[in-house]
């Protein structure tokens, strides 16, 4: 029995130092990267109050967003408590925010809290994570179809006739995707599932693809037996979304920027466009977007970078937290007696 016993620890362990190298190693390059005296630099040009408006705005947007996968998860697991969750979605932002990619990646994370802490099956946690990401992109791309109705109509990006027509056309395709694919979960259809089985060179039998089809299939019964859940879902969505906008203005206000609302949308829509290029968090895009944005409604690049600064500290102290509560996490779960 002892031997046993010392066979199972072996590989948790070396699991274990191996997620804490990796989580330590994000955050060490993003700190590096991370310009922190410029950062205390436009800190301190806040008041205390300020300072304090904007980390609460913050931690309503985390709470909000916990919310909108909490209702999901608890719809059908009533068991699952909230408070816990906050810290879940805090961890799964760090390493979202700190690895390549369009602000994916921790979705796994969230998927394994869910399996290991409150007992939920592999596919059903799956497919919380998918309905809590179709909801997430469902009012993130509504912003991102206002927000390049607001880039045209103040000019950042000129009109060529046919071409923007068809650049614009091309995008809203592009944003109606996870309103399509709701209203085809409803309905039955399966589109994810309906791909995979197509392509003869994928193995149908095989692990990962059998757990797609299986979420997918969970996910489409969620959203015919769930309907008031979804709804919910989607308010907090949105208004998770309108903390953001609110945070946005508030520090464009705080630095004493004069933009007009449509302004304000432009500027916010080339942020978040500029987090969706494979870098880790959007390191140089987000810095190119502001300076290009606002130096075209007539600010100074130093009040660019000013806001970008703030934009950096908020989210390298939030996915920091994020990382840091990730490390421990995990390790709690490695530690846990296997069987």
């Amino acid at each position: 029995m002892k031997e046993n016993k010392s066979t199972k620890r072996k590989p948790n362990w070396f699991t274990r130092i191996l997620w804490v190298i990796l989580l330590a190693s994000l955050l060490f390059f993003a700190l590096r990267n991370a310009p922190l005296p410029e950062i205390w630099n436009a800190l301190t040009h806040l008041k205390l109050w300020q300072i304090g408006v904007l980390l609460l705005l913050n931690a309503a947007v985390i709470a909000l967003m916990t919310a909108r996968w909490w209702v999901i998860v608890h719809a059908e697991n009533p068991s699952v408590p909230f408070l816990p969750l906050i810290g879940y979605r805090l961890a799964v932002f760090g390493l979202s925010y700190f690895t390549p990619g369009p602000q994916v990646g921790g979705e796994p994370l969230q998927v394994l809290y869910l399996q290991r802490r409150y007992g939920l099956t592999l596919a059903r946690a799956t497919s919380a994570v998918i309905m809590d990401k179709l909801l997430e992109f469902l009012v993130n791309f509504l912003l991102l179809g206002v927000g390049a109705w607001a880039i045209v109509r103040v000019g950042l990006i000129s009109n060529n006739g046919i071409s923007l027509d068809l650049s614009l056309i091309g995008l809203a395709l592009v944003l109606v995707w996870p309103l399509v694919h709701i209203i085809l979960l409803y309905h039955g259809r399966l589109p994810v599932s309906t791909i995979l089985r197509s392509q003869p060179f994928l193995l149908q039998k095989n692990k990962a693809i059998r757990l797609i089809k299986v979420a997918e299939r969970l996910a489409s019964a969620f959203c015919r037996r769930q309907l008031r859940a979804m709804s919910v879902s989607i308010l907090f969505s949105a208004l998770a979304l309108a903390g953001i906008a609110a945070e946005y203005y508030l520090m464009v206000s705080f630095l004493e920027m004069k933009i007009n609302a449509v302004e304000v949308f432009a500027a916010l829509t080339a942020m978040q466009i500029s987090f969706l290029f494979p870098l880790p968090a959007g390191l140089g895009a987000l810095e190119a977007s502001q300076v290009l944005a606002l130096s075209a409604f007539g600010q100074p690049a130093s009040a660019a970078i000013s806001l970008t600064l703030l934009i950096r500290g908020r989210d390298i102290l939030t996915g920091g937290l994020g990382l840091l509560l990730a490390s421990r996490g995990i390790e709690r779960e490695e530690r846990k007696p296997v069987g």
